[in-house]
Formats: C-alpha cells, structure tokens, sequence
C-alpha cells in the first residue's frame, strides 16, 4: 500500500508539474505575441510609410488571389468612376425622361439617368432648360459619347474639340472630350456663348452647329426644338410616343389621257376625176 501510495502520489505531483508548465509556456507565448503586436502597432502608427507600404502589399497579395480565383484584374473603384446612376434615385420628373431616351435610343437607362441629373444640375447654373440640352445630344449623338464627325466634332454635344481644345483645359485635356460629363459640360459653355451672341435660342442653335454664314442649317434648329419640346412634355408627365410619324406624302396623280382623234386624210378631187375617166 505503501508502493502503490508513492506511485500516485508521484503522478500527481508529474501531472502538476506538466500542467504548470504548460500554462507558463502558453501565457508567456500569449505575452510574447502581444507584445509583438503591440510593438507592429507602435512602428505602424511611428512610420506612415511603413503603414503603406504593408497596406499596398496586403492589397496586392489580395488582388492576386483574386485574380488567379476570378481570372481578371479586379477593379474595386471602377462602379465609381461609372458615369451611371440608379433611374429610380432621381426625381420623378427626371426618372420620366431619362426612361423616355433610354427607350427611344436603346441606351442603358443607368448611365442616361447620369446624364439627365447632369443636364438639370448645370441647366439651373446656366439659366438654360435641361431639356434643351438632352435635345442637342440626342440630335448630335444620340447619345453615343465616342462619336466623331467628319469635321472632327467630338462626344456627346459634337464640341469642335480643336476650336475649343482650351475649355477642357481644366478637365485634363483634350481627351476629356470623351468623358460623358466633361463633353456635356463643355457643350454647353458653347451653347451659352452661341445664345448670347445670336440673341435667341433658335438663332442660337444655328451658331452652334455652324451655320451662323449660312442661310440653311439643313433644319437643324427645327430638329433640335422639335426633340425639345417631345421632352418638355415627358418631363410634364404626359404620354409622348417615341416616334413622330411621318407626314403623309401626297399620291402623284396622273394627268387624264388625252383622246387620240384619227388623222385626216384630204383627197385630191382632180387627181380623182382623171383617174377615173381614163
């Protein structure tokens, strides 16, 4: 009994031991890594550019995992640059018509309704309707942001981008020309200036698309105030279809044959009388 007490009495205090000595390793481990911690977060927060050069690292390492998981670079700012805006955001006035062009243009209503909150923001800086200035893009571009013409006028209102290469200036250059918002606002900065100078917004339009020298503008004006006035009355609330139809062309009428008369023979009556008497 004596052996047998021993022996138990030996485990315990082993177990004890071994016991004790684990929670010394495991709370020194603890501190140790505590301490490692608070130390990173001193020097982190002591060298901004430690800081940033461990964020851009962490980033990158994050990247590519996305990367090799997705097969793509992934972007996570690119929603932000997005000239897009959720229609239903807007007010109903501004949601109606940004429907009605996406619609009748078959462009994304997202990045129309960008545009349309655009063209109410800088229409009540500049006095001008917004409506106008969706008409003038709709007629230039429809819509289209990458369109050129011909003669080099650029985006969404077809800006003359070498005449007025120095109004994007404070957009970073030319290049602007092709950012939605940039080329909108650029565009109208002309139009004022046109208006101002022709006195009217119709003499106005025609200084606009170059036609100021020129007797006929090809109806352009005619066009642009037509489109105009379809979206005043969207933005009105009221039911416009999203195509005019054409006038009717009158039927060409023929002109009524005239009678063919038979032709008239004249007989020569001595020539007669001869023949007969010989």
């Amino acid at each position: 009994m004596t052996v047998l007490a021993s022996m138990v009495r030996a485990m315990r205090v082993f177990a004890a031991d071994v016991a004790q000595g684990f929670f010394e390793i495991t709370h020194n481990g603890f501190a140790f890594v505590g301490l490692g911690v608070a130390f990173a977060a001193f020097t982190l927060t002591a060298r901004p550019d430690l800081r940033q050069a461990s964020e851009a690292r962490l980033v990158g390492w994050l990247q590519a995992r996305q990367t090799a998981a997705l097969g793509l670079v992934p972007e996570l700012d690119a929603s932000d640059r997005a000239t897009a805006l959720n229609p239903k955001d807007l007010p109903k006035q501004q949601a109606a018509v940004a429907f009605w062009l996406s619609k009748k243009y078959r462009v994304a209503p997202e990045p129309l309704s960008a545009l349309v909150a655009e063209a109410y923001e800088i229409g009540a800086r500049t006095k001008l309707d917004p409506t106008l200035i969706l008409a003038i893009m709709a007629v230039e571009s429809g819509f289209n942001p990458f369109a050129q013409s011909p003669v080099g006028a650029q985006g969404l209102m077809q800006v003359m981008t070498g005449i007025h290469s120095d109004k994007y200036e404070s957009f970073g250059g030319k290049l602007a020309a092709f950012d939605p918002v940039s080329n909108l606002r650029v565009g109208v900065k002309v139009l004022q200036e046109c208006i101002q100078r022709a006195g009217s917004v119709q003499a106005g339009l025609k200084f606009y698309v170059g036609a100021a020298n020129i007797g006929d503008d090809g109806g352009y004006a005619d066009k642009v105030l037509a489109e105009h006035g379809r979206l005043q009355q969207v933005a009105s609330g009221r039911a416009v279809p999203l195509f005019v139809p054409a006038p009717a062309q009158p039927l060409r009428t023929l002109a009524p044959a005239q009678p063919i008369e038979p032709p008239t023979i004249k007989l020569d009556e001595e020539k007669i009388a001869s023949a007969v008497v010989s």
